[in-house]
């Protein structure tokens, strides 16, 4: 099951975690995090996660990344 954890950190930041997303849900996943991220302004930063083997590299866009 695709999930995404989204917390909001002590500091105002909001964190999210995945695991495996399906291709079947990927791109509404990378749009609803493109969409929080305009709609809350300020920075956005992606970060790999050491505990997950990255698989493939691709891009949306101007945004390149590793699953």
């Amino acid at each position: 099951m695709d999930r995404l954890k989204i917390e909001i950190l002590a500091d105002g930041t909001i964190k999210s975690t995945s695991d495996e997303v399906s291709p079947e849900n990927h791109q509404a996943a990378e749009a609803f995090m493109r969409m929080l991220a305009g709609l809350t302004g300020g920075s956005s930063t992606r970060r790999a996660r050491g505990d997950a083997p990255a698989r493939t590299t691709h891009s949306h866009g101007s945004t390149t990344h590793t699953h």
